[in-house]
Protein backbone atom coordinates (compact mmCIF):
# COMPACT_ATOMS: atom_id res chain seq x y z
CA UNK A 1 0.00 0.00 0.00
CA UNK A 2 1.11 3.59 -0.62
CA UNK A 3 2.47 5.53 2.33
CA UNK A 4 -0.55 7.12 4.15
CA UNK A 5 1.26 10.45 4.64
CA UNK A 6 2.00 10.75 0.93
CA UNK A 7 -1.63 9.94 0.12
CA UNK A 8 -2.83 12.51 2.64
CA UNK A 9 -0.47 15.18 1.25
CA UNK A 10 -1.75 14.57 -2.27
CA UNK A 11 -5.36 14.88 -1.09
CA UNK A 12 -4.50 18.07 0.80
CA UNK A 13 -2.88 19.59 -2.27
CA UNK A 14 -5.98 18.88 -4.34
CA UNK A 15 -8.24 20.15 -1.55
CA UNK A 16 -6.35 23.46 -1.37
CA UNK A 17 -6.58 23.90 -5.11
CA UNK A 18 -10.32 23.17 -5.06
CA UNK A 19 -10.82 25.59 -2.17
CA UNK A 20 -9.05 28.35 -4.05
CA UNK A 21 -11.35 27.74 -7.01
CA UNK A 22 -14.36 27.90 -4.73
CA UNK A 23 -15.24 24.24 -5.37
CA UNK A 24 -16.34 23.47 -1.83
CA UNK A 25 -17.72 19.98 -2.37
CA UNK A 26 -14.63 18.95 -4.31
CA UNK A 27 -12.43 20.30 -1.52
CA UNK A 28 -14.50 18.46 1.08
CA UNK A 29 -14.13 15.16 -0.76
CA UNK A 30 -10.33 15.47 -0.78
CA UNK A 31 -10.26 16.56 2.86
CA UNK A 32 -12.26 13.47 3.81
CA UNK A 33 -9.68 11.42 1.97
CA UNK A 34 -6.81 13.14 3.77
CA UNK A 35 -8.42 12.53 7.16
CA UNK A 36 -8.95 8.85 6.30
CA UNK A 37 -5.25 8.50 5.46
CA UNK A 38 -3.83 10.56 8.36
CA UNK A 39 -6.51 11.36 10.96
CA UNK A 40 -4.38 13.59 13.21
CA UNK A 41 -2.30 15.50 10.64
CA UNK A 42 -2.32 19.19 11.74
CA UNK A 43 -2.36 20.47 8.15
CA UNK A 44 -5.59 18.56 7.52
CA UNK A 45 -7.35 20.09 10.51
CA UNK A 46 -6.10 23.56 9.63
CA UNK A 47 -7.54 23.26 6.14
CA UNK A 48 -10.77 21.80 7.56
CA UNK A 49 -11.10 24.95 9.69
CA UNK A 50 -10.57 27.15 6.63
CA UNK A 51 -13.21 25.26 4.72
CA UNK A 52 -15.66 25.53 7.62
CA UNK A 53 -15.11 29.29 7.83
CA UNK A 54 -15.86 29.76 4.12
CA UNK A 55 -18.84 27.40 4.06
CA UNK A 56 -20.74 28.64 7.14
CA UNK A 57 -19.68 25.74 9.30
CA UNK A 58 -19.30 23.22 6.48
CA UNK A 59 -21.60 20.52 7.90
CA UNK A 60 -23.59 20.28 4.68
CA UNK A 61 -20.37 19.37 2.86
CA UNK A 62 -20.02 16.21 4.94
CA UNK A 63 -23.49 14.63 4.95
CA UNK A 64 -24.30 11.46 6.91
CA UNK A 65 -25.64 9.23 4.18
CA UNK A 66 -26.11 5.48 4.21
CA UNK A 67 -22.69 3.78 3.95
CA UNK A 68 -20.96 7.15 4.36
CA UNK A 69 -17.19 7.22 3.81
CA UNK A 70 -15.35 7.03 7.13
CA UNK A 71 -13.34 10.17 6.36
CA UNK A 72 -16.58 12.07 5.79
CA UNK A 73 -17.97 10.87 9.14
CA UNK A 74 -14.82 11.89 11.02
CA UNK A 75 -14.62 15.29 9.32
CA UNK A 76 -18.21 15.98 10.34
CA UNK A 77 -17.37 15.01 13.92
CA UNK A 78 -14.55 17.55 14.01
CA UNK A 79 -16.78 20.27 12.55
CA UNK A 80 -19.44 19.57 15.18
CA UNK A 81 -16.84 19.89 17.91
CA UNK A 82 -15.57 23.16 16.42
CA UNK A 83 -19.16 24.44 16.35
CA UNK A 84 -19.48 23.86 20.10
CA UNK A 85 -21.30 20.54 19.79
CA UNK A 86 -18.65 17.94 20.76
CA UNK A 87 -21.26 15.71 22.36
CA UNK A 88 -22.79 15.35 18.88
CA UNK A 89 -19.43 14.72 17.24
CA UNK A 90 -18.22 12.11 19.73
CA UNK A 91 -20.64 9.34 18.64
CA UNK A 92 -19.39 9.78 15.08
CA UNK A 93 -15.79 9.29 16.16
CA UNK A 94 -16.84 6.22 18.13
CA UNK A 95 -18.57 4.83 15.05
CA UNK A 96 -15.34 5.33 13.08
CA UNK A 97 -13.35 3.58 15.81
CA UNK A 98 -15.77 0.67 15.67
CA UNK A 99 -15.29 0.54 11.91
CA UNK A 100 -11.46 0.55 12.06
CA UNK A 101 -10.31 0.36 15.69
CA UNK A 102 -6.64 0.63 14.81
CA UNK A 103 -6.94 4.10 13.27
CA UNK A 104 -6.20 7.10 15.47
CA UNK A 105 -9.55 8.79 14.99
CA UNK A 106 -9.75 10.11 18.57
CA UNK A 107 -6.16 11.38 18.87
CA UNK A 108 -7.24 15.02 18.62
CA UNK A 109 -7.17 17.71 21.34
CA UNK A 110 -10.91 18.16 21.78
CA UNK A 111 -11.49 14.53 22.80
CA UNK A 112 -8.88 14.64 25.58
CA UNK A 113 -9.82 18.14 26.73
CA UNK A 114 -10.90 18.03 30.43
CA UNK A 115 -13.62 20.52 29.54
CA UNK A 116 -15.42 17.90 27.44
CA UNK A 117 -15.42 15.44 30.33
CA UNK A 118 -16.97 18.07 32.58
CA UNK A 119 -19.50 19.24 30.00
CA UNK A 120 -20.85 16.06 28.46
CA UNK A 121 -23.89 14.42 30.01
CA UNK A 122 -22.51 11.41 31.95
CA UNK A 123 -25.46 9.22 30.99
CA UNK A 124 -24.87 10.00 27.31
CA UNK A 125 -21.15 9.32 27.67
CA UNK A 126 -21.88 5.98 29.37
CA UNK A 127 -24.09 5.03 26.44
CA UNK A 128 -21.43 6.07 23.91
CA UNK A 129 -18.73 4.13 25.78
CA UNK A 130 -20.89 1.00 25.89
CA UNK A 131 -21.41 1.31 22.15
CA UNK A 132 -17.65 1.52 21.68
CA UNK A 133 -17.10 -1.53 23.88
CA UNK A 134 -19.36 -3.68 21.71
CA UNK A 135 -17.18 -3.05 18.65
CA UNK A 136 -13.55 -3.10 19.77
CA UNK A 137 -13.22 -6.63 21.14
CA UNK A 138 -12.81 -7.98 24.65
CA UNK A 139 -9.96 -7.43 25.13
CA UNK A 140 -9.18 -5.01 22.33
CA UNK A 141 -6.29 -6.17 20.12
CA UNK A 142 -3.04 -4.83 21.54
CA UNK A 143 -2.01 -3.37 18.21
CA UNK A 144 -4.95 -0.96 18.23
CA UNK A 145 -5.22 -0.06 21.90
CA UNK A 146 -3.15 3.11 21.79
CA UNK A 147 -5.54 4.70 19.32
CA UNK A 148 -8.43 4.07 21.74
CA UNK A 149 -6.76 5.54 24.84
CA UNK A 150 -8.13 9.08 24.25
CA UNK A 151 -11.60 7.71 25.00
CA UNK A 152 -10.32 6.35 28.32
CA UNK A 153 -8.81 9.76 29.06
CA UNK A 154 -12.20 11.34 28.37
CA UNK A 155 -13.86 8.92 30.79
CA UNK A 156 -11.26 9.77 33.45
CA UNK A 157 -12.10 13.45 33.11
CA UNK A 158 -15.83 12.73 33.21
CA UNK A 159 -15.49 10.53 36.31
CA UNK A 160 -13.55 13.32 38.04
CA UNK A 161 -16.31 15.77 37.18
CA UNK A 162 -19.18 13.36 37.96
CA UNK A 163 -17.89 10.95 40.65
CA UNK A 164 -21.36 9.74 41.66
CA UNK A 165 -22.48 8.46 38.27
CA UNK A 166 -22.69 4.67 38.62
CA UNK A 167 -23.46 3.92 34.96
CA UNK A 168 -20.48 5.98 33.84
CA UNK A 169 -18.24 4.12 36.28
CA UNK A 170 -19.47 0.74 35.08
CA UNK A 171 -19.13 1.59 31.39
CA UNK A 172 -15.73 3.11 32.05
CA UNK A 173 -14.69 -0.08 33.82
CA UNK A 174 -15.73 -2.11 30.77
CA UNK A 175 -13.58 0.13 28.55
CA UNK A 176 -10.61 0.09 30.92
CA UNK A 177 -10.40 -3.69 31.06
CA UNK A 178 -10.65 -3.93 27.30
CA UNK A 179 -7.70 -1.55 27.00
CA UNK A 180 -5.46 -3.45 29.43
CA UNK A 181 -6.13 -1.42 32.57
CA UNK A 182 -7.48 -4.06 35.00
CA UNK A 183 -6.65 -2.13 38.19
CA UNK A 184 -8.58 0.91 37.00
CA UNK A 185 -11.39 -1.36 35.80
CA UNK A 186 -11.75 -2.87 39.27
CA UNK A 187 -11.61 0.52 40.98
CA UNK A 188 -14.37 1.99 38.85
CA UNK A 189 -16.53 -1.14 38.97
CA UNK A 190 -16.29 -1.33 42.78
CA UNK A 191 -17.31 2.32 43.08
CA UNK A 192 -20.20 1.83 40.67
CA UNK A 193 -21.50 -1.26 42.47
CA UNK A 194 -21.42 0.57 45.81
CA UNK A 195 -23.24 3.59 44.43
CA UNK A 196 -26.01 1.64 42.71
CA UNK A 197 -26.12 -2.11 43.41
CA UNK A 198 -27.65 -3.99 40.48
CA UNK A 199 -27.25 -6.99 38.26
CA UNK A 200 -25.38 -4.96 35.65
CA UNK A 201 -23.06 -3.47 38.27
CA UNK A 202 -22.17 -6.96 39.54
CA UNK A 203 -21.55 -8.18 35.99
CA UNK A 204 -19.19 -5.26 35.33
CA UNK A 205 -17.49 -5.99 38.65
CA UNK A 206 -17.19 -9.70 37.89
CA UNK A 207 -15.59 -9.03 34.52
CA UNK A 208 -13.24 -6.45 36.02
CA UNK A 209 -12.08 -8.88 38.71
CA UNK A 210 -11.61 -11.55 36.04
CA UNK A 211 -9.43 -9.22 33.96
CA UNK A 212 -7.33 -8.63 37.08
CA UNK A 213 -7.07 -12.42 37.63
CA UNK A 214 -8.98 -12.16 40.90
CA UNK A 215 -11.08 -15.21 40.16
CA UNK A 216 -12.79 -15.91 43.52
CA UNK A 217 -14.01 -12.29 43.66
CA UNK A 218 -15.07 -12.49 40.02
CA UNK A 219 -17.16 -15.61 40.61
CA UNK A 220 -18.69 -14.11 43.74
CA UNK A 221 -19.79 -11.01 41.83
CA UNK A 222 -21.25 -13.05 38.98
CA UNK A 223 -23.16 -15.24 41.44
CA UNK A 224 -24.61 -12.08 42.97
CA UNK A 225 -25.71 -11.07 39.48
CA UNK A 226 -27.58 -14.38 39.21
CA UNK A 227 -29.35 -13.60 42.47
CA UNK A 228 -30.59 -10.33 40.99
CA UNK A 229 -31.92 -12.11 37.89
CA UNK A 230 -32.00 -15.93 37.98
CA UNK A 231 -33.34 -15.99 34.41
CA UNK A 232 -30.38 -14.21 32.77
CA UNK A 233 -28.76 -17.37 31.46
CA UNK A 234 -25.87 -15.53 29.81
CA UNK A 235 -24.41 -15.02 33.29
CA UNK A 236 -24.59 -18.77 33.90
CA UNK A 237 -22.56 -19.27 30.73
CA UNK A 238 -20.02 -16.67 31.86
CA UNK A 239 -19.64 -18.39 35.23
CA UNK A 240 -19.19 -21.73 33.48
CA UNK A 241 -16.56 -20.31 31.15
CA UNK A 242 -14.66 -18.68 34.01
CA UNK A 243 -14.67 -21.88 36.06
CA UNK A 244 -13.49 -23.94 33.09
CA UNK A 245 -10.68 -21.52 32.29
CA UNK A 246 -9.37 -22.04 35.83
CA UNK A 247 -9.44 -25.80 35.98
CA UNK A 248 -12.86 -26.40 37.52
CA UNK A 249 -14.44 -28.23 34.61
CA UNK A 250 -16.99 -30.25 36.60
CA UNK A 251 -18.31 -27.10 38.32
CA UNK A 252 -18.37 -25.35 34.96
CA UNK A 253 -20.48 -28.10 33.37
CA UNK A 254 -22.86 -27.95 36.34
CA UNK A 255 -23.53 -24.26 35.67
CA UNK A 256 -23.99 -24.91 31.96
CA UNK A 257 -26.46 -27.69 32.74
CA UNK A 258 -28.36 -25.38 35.12
CA UNK A 259 -28.83 -22.95 32.27
CA UNK A 260 -29.89 -25.68 29.83
CA UNK A 261 -32.40 -27.00 32.35
CA UNK A 262 -34.08 -23.59 32.24
CA UNK A 263 -33.87 -23.21 28.45
CA UNK A 264 -32.39 -26.05 26.32
CA UNK A 265 -32.24 -23.72 23.29
CA UNK A 266 -30.46 -20.76 24.91
CA UNK A 267 -27.57 -20.15 22.56
CA UNK A 268 -24.88 -19.05 25.03
CA UNK A 269 -25.51 -22.08 27.25
CA UNK A 270 -25.60 -24.49 24.30
CA UNK A 271 -22.33 -23.19 22.88
CA UNK A 272 -20.61 -23.22 26.27
CA UNK A 273 -21.86 -26.70 27.18
CA UNK A 274 -20.71 -28.29 23.91
CA UNK A 275 -17.32 -26.59 24.13
CA UNK A 276 -16.79 -27.74 27.70
CA UNK A 277 -17.90 -31.30 27.00
CA UNK A 278 -15.52 -31.49 24.06
CA UNK A 279 -12.79 -30.16 26.30
CA UNK A 280 -13.63 -32.82 28.89
CA UNK A 281 -13.60 -35.91 26.67
CA UNK A 282 -12.45 -34.88 23.18
CA UNK A 283 -15.50 -36.48 21.55
CA UNK A 284 -16.08 -34.93 18.11
CA UNK A 285 -19.82 -35.52 18.54
CA UNK A 286 -20.05 -32.42 20.72
CA UNK A 287 -18.65 -30.25 17.93
CA UNK A 288 -20.96 -31.80 15.34
CA UNK A 289 -23.96 -31.08 17.55
CA UNK A 290 -22.73 -27.54 18.04
CA UNK A 291 -22.36 -27.08 14.29
CA UNK A 292 -25.87 -28.46 13.80
CA UNK A 293 -27.19 -26.03 16.41
CA UNK A 294 -25.49 -23.11 14.67
CA UNK A 295 -26.97 -24.14 11.34
CA UNK A 296 -30.46 -24.48 12.80
CA UNK A 297 -30.25 -21.23 14.80
CA UNK A 298 -28.83 -18.59 12.44
CA UNK A 299 -30.36 -15.77 14.52
CA UNK A 300 -28.39 -16.30 17.74
CA UNK A 301 -28.25 -13.32 20.09
CA UNK A 302 -24.61 -12.70 19.13
CA UNK A 303 -21.69 -14.30 17.36
CA UNK A 304 -20.04 -17.18 19.21
CA UNK A 305 -16.49 -18.44 18.80
CA UNK A 306 -16.79 -21.72 20.74
CA UNK A 307 -16.70 -23.97 17.67
CA UNK A 308 -13.76 -22.09 16.20
CA UNK A 309 -11.93 -22.21 19.53
CA UNK A 310 -12.33 -25.99 19.72
CA UNK A 311 -11.14 -26.49 16.14
CA UNK A 312 -8.26 -24.01 16.35
CA UNK A 313 -4.91 -25.30 15.06
CA UNK A 314 -6.19 -28.84 14.57
CA UNK A 315 -5.30 -30.45 11.22
CA UNK A 316 -8.22 -30.33 8.79
CA UNK A 317 -10.61 -28.97 11.40
CA UNK A 318 -9.09 -25.52 10.91
CA UNK A 319 -6.19 -25.77 8.47
CA UNK A 320 -4.50 -27.56 5.63
CA UNK A 321 -1.72 -29.51 7.36
CA UNK A 322 1.84 -29.41 6.14
CA UNK A 323 1.81 -33.12 6.69
CA UNK A 324 3.91 -35.82 5.01
CA UNK A 325 1.88 -36.41 1.86
CA UNK A 326 2.63 -37.14 -1.75
CA UNK A 327 2.66 -35.13 -4.94
CA UNK A 328 0.18 -36.21 -7.69
CA UNK A 329 0.11 -39.97 -8.05
CA UNK A 330 1.63 -40.99 -11.44
CA UNK A 331 -0.71 -43.97 -11.48
CA UNK A 332 -3.84 -41.80 -11.17
CA UNK A 333 -6.04 -41.91 -14.25
CA UNK A 334 -6.41 -38.53 -16.03
CA UNK A 335 -9.69 -36.90 -15.05
CA UNK A 336 -9.60 -33.61 -16.98
CA UNK A 337 -8.63 -32.60 -20.49
CA UNK A 338 -7.65 -28.94 -20.24
CA UNK A 339 -6.13 -26.26 -18.05
CA UNK A 340 -8.30 -23.99 -15.85
CA UNK A 341 -9.53 -20.72 -17.28
CA UNK A 342 -8.18 -17.39 -16.06
CA UNK A 343 -11.57 -16.59 -14.51
CA UNK A 344 -11.50 -19.83 -12.52
CA UNK A 345 -7.99 -19.09 -11.28
CA UNK A 346 -9.02 -15.59 -10.20
CA UNK A 347 -11.98 -16.90 -8.24
CA UNK A 348 -9.78 -19.52 -6.57
CA UNK A 349 -7.24 -16.86 -5.62
CA UNK A 350 -10.01 -14.83 -3.96
CA UNK A 351 -11.19 -17.63 -1.67
CA UNK A 352 -8.28 -20.03 -1.11
CA UNK A 353 -6.55 -19.80 2.25
CA UNK A 354 -4.77 -22.43 4.36
CA UNK A 355 -6.79 -21.51 7.47
CA UNK A 356 -10.50 -21.50 8.32
CA UNK A 357 -12.40 -21.33 11.64
CA UNK A 358 -14.08 -24.74 11.26
CA UNK A 359 -15.36 -26.99 8.42
CA UNK A 360 -18.80 -25.31 8.05
CA UNK A 361 -17.04 -21.95 7.73
CA UNK A 362 -14.81 -23.39 4.99
CA UNK A 363 -17.93 -24.66 3.20
CA UNK A 364 -19.52 -21.20 3.39
CA UNK A 365 -16.37 -19.47 2.15
CA UNK A 366 -16.19 -21.83 -0.84
CA UNK A 367 -19.50 -20.40 -2.06
CA UNK A 368 -17.31 -17.94 -3.95
CA UNK A 369 -16.60 -20.81 -6.37
CA UNK A 370 -20.24 -21.56 -7.11
CA UNK A 371 -20.03 -20.00 -10.59
CA UNK A 372 -16.97 -22.05 -11.58
CA UNK A 373 -17.97 -24.96 -13.78
CA UNK A 374 -17.13 -28.49 -12.58
CA UNK A 375 -14.70 -28.95 -15.49
CA UNK A 376 -12.77 -25.87 -14.38
CA UNK A 377 -12.75 -27.01 -10.76
CA UNK A 378 -11.34 -30.36 -11.86
CA UNK A 379 -8.73 -28.53 -13.92
CA UNK A 380 -7.76 -26.48 -10.85
CA UNK A 381 -7.28 -29.74 -8.96
CA UNK A 382 -5.24 -31.39 -11.71
CA UNK A 383 -3.19 -28.26 -12.50
CA UNK A 384 -3.06 -26.00 -9.42
CA UNK A 385 -2.18 -22.45 -10.51
CA UNK A 386 0.70 -20.48 -8.99
CA UNK A 387 0.06 -18.79 -5.68
CA UNK A 388 -1.54 -15.34 -5.80
CA UNK A 389 0.70 -12.29 -5.69
CA UNK A 390 -0.53 -11.10 -2.32
CA UNK A 391 0.51 -11.32 1.34
CA UNK A 392 -0.83 -14.84 1.79
CA UNK A 393 0.84 -16.12 -1.38
CA UNK A 394 4.13 -14.48 -0.47
CA UNK A 395 4.03 -15.94 3.07
CA UNK A 396 3.42 -19.42 1.73
CA UNK A 397 6.24 -19.03 -0.78
CA UNK A 398 8.58 -18.02 2.03
CA UNK A 399 7.59 -20.49 4.73
CA UNK A 400 6.05 -23.51 3.00
CA UNK A 401 5.99 -23.39 -0.83
CA UNK A 402 4.34 -26.81 -1.17
CA UNK A 403 1.38 -25.76 0.99
CA UNK A 404 -0.16 -23.52 -1.67
CA UNK A 405 -0.68 -26.40 -4.12
CA UNK A 406 -2.38 -28.47 -1.41
CA UNK A 407 -4.45 -25.44 -0.45
CA UNK A 408 -5.58 -24.81 -4.03
CA UNK A 409 -6.71 -28.42 -4.44
CA UNK A 410 -8.59 -28.34 -1.14
CA UNK A 411 -10.58 -25.26 -2.12
CA UNK A 412 -11.31 -26.51 -5.60
CA UNK A 413 -12.71 -29.69 -4.04
CA UNK A 414 -14.78 -27.56 -1.64
CA UNK A 415 -16.05 -25.74 -4.72
CA UNK A 416 -17.39 -29.04 -6.04
CA UNK A 417 -19.65 -29.21 -2.97
CA UNK A 418 -21.55 -26.20 -4.31
CA UNK A 419 -22.39 -27.85 -7.64
CA UNK A 420 -26.05 -28.77 -8.11
CA UNK A 421 -26.86 -28.60 -4.42
CA UNK A 422 -30.52 -29.27 -5.23
CA UNK A 423 -29.63 -32.91 -5.93
CA UNK A 424 -30.01 -35.34 -2.99
CA UNK A 425 -26.60 -36.37 -1.71
CA UNK A 426 -26.69 -40.08 -2.57
CA UNK A 427 -27.07 -39.61 -6.32
CA UNK A 428 -25.54 -36.18 -6.69
CA UNK A 429 -22.91 -35.07 -9.17
CA UNK A 430 -20.91 -33.47 -6.33
CA UNK A 431 -20.72 -36.78 -4.48
CA UNK A 432 -19.77 -38.75 -7.60
CA UNK A 433 -16.95 -36.38 -8.55
CA UNK A 434 -15.50 -36.21 -5.05
CA UNK A 435 -15.68 -39.96 -4.51
CA UNK A 436 -13.88 -40.54 -7.81
CA UNK A 437 -11.14 -38.14 -6.71
CA UNK A 438 -10.90 -39.63 -3.23
CA UNK A 439 -10.60 -43.21 -4.50
CA UNK A 440 -8.68 -42.69 -7.76
CA UNK A 441 -5.20 -42.63 -6.23
CA UNK A 442 -3.15 -42.16 -3.09
CA UNK A 443 -1.89 -38.60 -3.23
CA UNK A 444 -2.72 -35.13 -2.01
CA UNK A 445 -5.74 -35.01 -4.32
CA UNK A 446 -7.05 -37.91 -2.25
CA UNK A 447 -6.63 -35.81 0.89
CA UNK A 448 -8.33 -32.77 -0.65
CA UNK A 449 -11.31 -34.76 -1.88
CA UNK A 450 -11.66 -36.58 1.42
CA UNK A 451 -11.68 -33.26 3.26
CA UNK A 452 -14.45 -31.97 1.02
CA UNK A 453 -16.44 -35.15 1.72
CA UNK A 454 -15.85 -34.75 5.46
CA UNK A 455 -17.01 -31.13 5.18
CA UNK A 456 -20.15 -32.32 3.40
CA UNK A 457 -20.83 -34.58 6.37
CA UNK A 458 -20.48 -31.63 8.76
CA UNK A 459 -23.03 -29.50 6.91
CA UNK A 460 -25.42 -32.23 5.69
CA UNK A 461 -26.57 -34.90 8.16
CA UNK A 462 -27.87 -36.98 5.23
CA UNK A 463 -24.27 -37.46 4.03
CA UNK A 464 -22.78 -38.60 7.34
CA UNK A 465 -23.19 -42.36 7.23
CA UNK A 466 -22.04 -42.50 3.61
CA UNK A 467 -18.94 -40.36 4.23
CA UNK A 468 -18.06 -42.26 7.40
CA UNK A 469 -18.16 -45.54 5.47
CA UNK A 470 -15.97 -44.14 2.69
CA UNK A 471 -13.42 -42.67 5.11
CA UNK A 472 -13.33 -45.98 7.03
CA UNK A 473 -12.57 -47.88 3.83
CA UNK A 474 -9.92 -45.43 2.62
CA UNK A 475 -8.20 -45.35 6.00
CA UNK A 476 -7.96 -49.15 6.00
CA UNK A 477 -6.60 -49.26 2.44
CA UNK A 478 -4.01 -46.54 2.96
CA UNK A 479 -2.74 -47.75 6.33
CA UNK A 480 -2.57 -51.35 5.14
CA UNK A 481 -0.02 -50.37 2.49
CA UNK A 482 1.75 -47.78 4.69
CA UNK A 483 1.18 -44.91 2.27
CA UNK A 484 2.96 -41.59 3.05
CA UNK A 485 -0.39 -39.83 3.53
CA UNK A 486 -1.52 -42.21 6.30
CA UNK A 487 -1.09 -39.56 9.02
CA UNK A 488 -3.15 -37.00 7.10
CA UNK A 489 -5.94 -39.46 6.27
CA UNK A 490 -6.00 -40.55 9.91
CA UNK A 491 -6.43 -36.91 10.91
CA UNK A 492 -9.27 -36.65 8.40
CA UNK A 493 -10.85 -39.71 9.99
CA UNK A 494 -10.66 -38.05 13.40
CA UNK A 495 -12.54 -35.07 11.89
CA UNK A 496 -15.29 -37.24 10.36
CA UNK A 497 -18.79 -37.15 11.87
CA UNK A 498 -20.35 -40.46 13.00
CA UNK A 499 -17.19 -42.48 12.48
CA UNK A 500 -17.33 -45.74 14.41
CA UNK A 501 -15.47 -45.84 17.74
CA UNK A 502 -13.10 -48.67 16.68
CA UNK A 503 -12.17 -46.76 13.52
CA UNK A 504 -11.60 -43.58 15.49
CA UNK A 505 -9.35 -45.50 17.87
CA UNK A 506 -7.43 -46.95 14.92
CA UNK A 507 -7.01 -43.46 13.41
CA UNK A 508 -5.65 -42.13 16.71
CA UNK A 509 -3.16 -45.01 16.84
CA UNK A 510 -1.99 -44.20 13.29
CA UNK A 511 -1.49 -40.55 14.20
CA UNK A 512 0.52 -41.44 17.29
CA UNK A 513 2.63 -43.99 15.46
CA UNK A 514 3.41 -41.65 12.57
CA UNK A 515 4.26 -38.77 14.91
CA UNK A 516 6.51 -40.98 17.04
CA UNK A 517 8.28 -42.17 13.89
CA UNK A 518 8.76 -38.57 12.69
CA UNK A 519 9.58 -37.18 16.15
CA UNK A 520 13.15 -36.04 15.31
CA UNK A 521 11.79 -33.78 12.53
CA UNK A 522 8.69 -32.48 14.29
CA UNK A 523 10.18 -29.69 16.46
CA UNK A 524 11.56 -27.84 13.43
CA UNK A 525 8.40 -28.45 11.40
CA UNK A 526 6.22 -27.29 14.26
CA UNK A 527 8.23 -24.11 14.73
CA UNK A 528 8.03 -23.34 11.02
CA UNK A 529 4.35 -24.22 10.79
CA UNK A 530 3.55 -22.33 13.99
CA UNK A 531 5.15 -19.14 12.69
CA UNK A 532 3.26 -19.40 9.44
CA UNK A 533 -0.08 -20.06 11.16
CA UNK A 534 0.40 -17.12 13.54
CA UNK A 535 1.23 -14.85 10.62
CA UNK A 536 -1.70 -16.03 8.54
CA UNK A 537 -4.24 -16.05 11.37
CA UNK A 538 -3.76 -12.31 11.76
CA UNK A 539 -4.57 -11.78 8.09
CA UNK A 540 -7.67 -13.85 7.49
CA UNK A 541 -11.18 -12.54 8.03
CA UNK A 542 -12.80 -15.91 7.87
Amino acid sequence: MEDPRRSADRDLEQARAALERGEMHHAADHLAGAIAHAPTLPETHELLSRLAARADGGLELFPLEQHAFVGTVVARAHLLAAAGRPEDGLPLLVAASGHTPGADWAGVPWVSDPALGARIDPALLAQIVMQLCTTIGDPAPEAGRESLLPYLTLVRHAVEAHPEQAMLLGAGSALARRLGEPTLAVEWAVRGARLRPSKLAEIWLGYAYRSADRIPESLAALRRAVMYDPDDLSVYADIAGTLADHGRLDDALAWADRALAKDPEFDCAVHTAHRLRYRADGDLTHLIRLADFQRDHPDDTHEHADLADCCADQPWLSRVPSAPGTTPDPAREPFVAGRPTDAAVQRLHRVAHPLWPHPPAAYDAALGLVLVEPEDLLALIAYPPPAPDNEVGQALATHDPALWERCAQVWACLGLLHQRTDEPWAGSVRRRLLVELATGGTDQITEAALFALVTAAWVDPAARADVAELVTRRLAEITATRQPLAWSVAQLALATPELGAPVRLRAAEVVRAEEDHAAPMLPRQRRRGGRLRRWLSGRTTR
